[in-house]
């Protein structure tokens, strides 16, 4: 029988976005704030995912010898380090949170039977790593607060409330939503990224949170006066909104998690979305 099991484990460190070769300008345009010298740090987090199959003695591996493998390839050696000068990859590419995943599963490749690397930079952005050449996944978390009223208009306040519960009543309720954006892309050989981190967070805070902020999500967003803002309903939304944007940062979008409440989240793989956009209009899902 085999099973996944996963080890975490930490270090801090920190980094520089930049390049000897451009000016402190161009720099700037590129990386932002994440340019500025001397550099910034982080607490890292590190989740090491491993499948196997199960021993004699209901373990996959053990993970004390996991312990230390993880501690002698990675975190002895990035634990308060400048990631830019610790690795030799470093010196012709930077220390982003893909690329940083990337290079930790080549050092754990060889000792571990990896299936993934997640690497988080801080709790609102983290990357993924999978073993597939420079293809890897990045994460960004934001948040946008919305109330919304779950209810069909064709139906009655009592059959609504059949259907819906509370969240039926007829002034509505609030959230404090939490957005997850997943895109998945190859990881630039020369920048380290996967897309333009800074350019990213412009269209996610532009399509998506402006608009949505401190809204009546029935009342304020023509979209919601006839489709019910369920949680799925607007991470749905949310992804069609974000498809194409994305796609012109040159990177896909993988899949969006909508968290509504500490009991409540859903979450979208958006690889539907490329089917969908070739059906007719009539064959499209039907979103209530």
């Amino acid at each position: 029988m085999q099973c996944i099991i996963n080890r975490r484990a930490e270090f801090s460190a920190s980094h520089r976005y930049w390049f000897s070769d451009r000016t402190e300008q161009s720099n700037q345009e590129q990386f932002g704030a994440c340019a500025r010298s001397p550099g910034h740090g982080h607490n890292y987090e590190l989740y090491v995912s491993m499948l196997g199959e199960l021993d004699r003695y209901g373990m996959v591996l053990n993970l004390s010898d996991v312990k230390q493998v993880i501690k002698k390839e990675v975190t002895s050696q990035l634990d308060f380090a400048y990631l830019n000068d610790v690795w030799p990859e470093f010196s012709h590419t930077l220390p982003t949170t893909e690329n940083l995943a990337r290079l930790i599963w080549q050092r754990l490749a060889p000792h571990l039977p990896l299936v993934k690397i997640q690497l988080y930079e801080h709790p609102r952005l983290w990357a993924e790593y999978k073993g597939a050449g420079m293809e890897a996944y990045l994460t960004v978390g934001t948040h946008f607060s919305a109330a919304h009223r779950l209810a069909l208009p064709s139906l009655s306040l009592e059959e609504n409330t059949e259907i819906y519960g509370k969240c039926a009543r007829p002034n509505g309720h609030g959230h404090n939503y939490h957005l997850e954006v997943t895109v998945k892309g190859e990881v630039d050989a020369r920048t380290g990224m996967l897309v333009d981190l800074v350019k990213l967070h412009e269209v996610i805070e532009e399509i998506v949170i402006e608009p949505l902020d401190h809204t009546f999500l029935n009342k304020d967003i023509p979209h919601f006066e006839t489709v019910v803002p369920t949680a799925e309903n607007i991470a749905v939304y949310i992804a069609r909104l974000l498809k194409t944007p994305i796609q012109a940062l040159g990177a896909v979008l993988d899949r969006v998690k909508l968290i509504e409440s500490p009991n409540n989240s859903c979450e979208i793989d958006c690889s539907w979305l490329d089917s969908e956009l070739h059906l007719p209009a009539q064959s499209q899902p039907a979103l209530v």
